[in-house]
């Protein structure tokens, strides 16, 4: 058994639903934010994602922090050395789309060049008749960008916990990868490690 801890940064827009998504994740979806309120600093909540299949868990300590550039300095701080990144962008606003290359590269300036397991996250697709960003269009970033990516509804509860249960799982793979390697090295085998 394995209990591995990851430095998760929630990332996104205003408006797009970081809050509620994090807040229904780590409540099992007893919490849904039916009024909006901004996030005006850096909220951390934690939660234990189990592994399938086997008895270890992924602790994420999920930083969700406000969008605001005036709160970019702090932000920079409170971000540094993340483990693993969750982007989400409202599926009904282009913009927050497009912004989401703004906010991956703001997370990976401070990873110094480390591999970091992430996803992209299409929430608010319950309002069906107001989508403008189409699913192919956002897996193709994300996999482009190799980002996991899922869609999701927190209004609608659906399929809220998938972001971070797919970060969990990146982020185990990731530290398996390098236990074989570390193994490999001790066995005498050559192994190249290094992406």
């Amino acid at each position: 058994m394995v209990k591995l801890v990851a430095k998760c940064i929630v990332a996104g827009d205003s408006a797009v639903g970081k809050s509620a998504l994090v807040q229904m994740f780590c409540n099992d979806g007893a919490h849904f934010q039916k009024n909006y309120t901004l996030t005006t600093g850096v909220e951390l909540l934690v939660k234990a994602v189990p592994i399938p299949e086997t008895s270890d868990t992924v602790e994420l300590f999920l930083f969700d922090s406000a969008s605001k550039e005036l709160f970019s300095e702090m932000l920079e701080k409170l971000w540094e050395q993340p483990n693993a990144v969750c982007i989400v962008y409202d599926v009904t606003n282009e913009q927050s789309f497009g912004n989401c290359e703004k906010w991956l590269e703001k997370v990976r300036a401070q990873v110094s060049g480390r591999q970091i397991p992430g996803v992209l996250v299409g929430n608010k697709t319950d309002l069906i008749e107001r989508r403008v960003v189409e699913q192919k269009q956002a897996q193709g970033w994300a996999e482009s960008n190799g980002l996991g990516y899922c869609e999701i509804s927190v209004k609608e509860m659906e399929n809220y916990e998938a972001p971070f249960n797919i970060v969990a799982n990146s982020f185990h793979q990731l530290y398996k990868e390098k236990v074989e390697a570390f193994h490999a090295l001790g066995s005498g085998q050559v192994v190249t490690c290094c992406r």
